[in-house]
């Protein structure tokens, strides 16, 4: 009998990392979910029928990688979805405001690949989220441009140092996520204004979804021949 494959998914409370947890217990699979918030942990769970297990953590701190991997224990793949960025005028960014997208897309991700990289079973893989932003920032993203650049670089320098495990990463273009509702500045009607325009400028028409996003994650969790990807989930947005 075929063991059950065991994954964790950090930032798996909502958006892409929910959508991809469904996928993989969808199939079967032991899933645990990591986030910072007891509360939308919990609401996670019941989406996916109660079946999973939850930890908070906060991936930009070490001792609470290390906590969380420790209560894991062993484990085939990973997926890191987890963001916490921040976007503005250069000149207006505060230090924690920059400090916070470092945390948790490099620092957040070295933590995890450290502490996660003896635990993964043969043919195991880790999968982190980048972003459109490291090929087409825009104005008010440097941030998350110099963040997701650098976890870009990370995913091919850790394919090497970890084989035979497996690192890729998928890089969404501007997807619906529940990150834009919670933009201060971003109104319901300017969200809609904003998502109308960039849909009529992509090739596919429409804005991505979380779960186009998490058929491409699973996709690399299951590929034994790729490491070291970047695979752009965009609708073609580096294209125009």
């Amino acid at each position: 009998m075929n063991r059950t494959t065991r994954s964790v998914v950090i930032g798996g409370s909502s958006g892409m990392g929910l959508a991809t947890a469904k996928l993989l217990t969808s199939d079967g699979g032991d899933v645990v979910l990591v986030g910072r918030s007891l509360e939308r942990l919990e609401a996670a769970r019941t989406a996916l029928g109660g079946d999973v297990e939850t930890i908070v953590a906060d991936i930009g701190d070490r001792d609470q990688v290390s906590a969380m991997f420790a209560r894991v224990g062993r484990c085939d793949h990973v997926v890191v979805t987890a963001a916490n960025l921040a976007y503005g005028p250069i000149a207006e960014l505060a230090e924690q405001d920059v400090m916070r997208g470092v945390r948790s897309k490099l620092l957040g991700p070295i933590f995890v690949a450290q502490e996660c990289a003896t635990r993964l079973e043969s043919g195991g893989s880790i999968t982190f989220t980048t972003g459109i932003a490291a090929q087409r920032p825009m104005r008010g993203g440097s941030s998350a441009a110099m963040v997701n650049s650098g976890l870009e670089g990370l995913v091919r320098a850790l394919a090497i140092e970890l084989a035979p495990l497996r690192v890729n990463a998928v890089s969404p273009g501007w997807t619906d996520t529940p990150i834009w509702d919670s933009m201060a500045s971003i109104t319901p009607e300017r969200k809609r204004e904003l998502f109308d325009q960039m849909a009529n400028r992509l090739p596919v028409g429409r804005i991505g979804a979380v779960e186009d996003v998490a058929e491409a994650i699973v996709y690399l969790m299951r590929n034994r021949f790729t490491t070291g990807t970047v695979l752009d989930v965009d609708g073609g947005h580096r294209l125009v």
